[in-house]
């Protein structure tokens, strides 16, 4: 089953809804924001965090949260000048990501060579 991000209108008269807005009408801190939210938190998917036992998760997947987590780095490092107050929380949960991404891997990339540290710096 694949989901879609925005919902398929059951009438011409659904577009006409509250919930649905033209993406130029969207700003761009929101468009930004919300593609920060969705890659952290399939990132955290793909560490297992939602489980009580990261590591026995069925959805953990290192190769895919380096991934995330290095395009999550560089949105944020080439946005940060317009996240005004979201930038703190934003680079937190990136950080806190990093962290627990060395913490999940057998053999942890040394300071500076994890995911997305490459636009970041080390991450400890």
């Amino acid at each position: 089953m694949t989901e879609s991000f925005v919902p398929e209108p059951d009438s011409p008269d659904d577009l006409d809804s509250p919930d649905v807005r033209e993406l130029a009408e969207v700003p761009s801190i929101e468009v930004i924001s919300r593609a920060a939210v969705m890659l952290m938190s399939s990132a955290a998917e793909k560490l297992g965090l939602s489980e009580s036992e990261p590591l026995s998760s069925p959805h953990f997947d290192l190769d895919e949260a380096r991934r995330l987590i290095t395009a999550l780095a560089g949105l944020v490092t080439a946005s940060i000048e317009y996240l005004g107050p979201h930038a703190g929380p934003i680079r937190e949960g990136l950080q806190a990501l990093q962290r627990a991404f060395r913490e999940s891997s057998a053999h942890p990339d040394e300071p500076g060579k994890g995911p997305g540290e490459k636009y970041t710096g080390p991450v400890y």
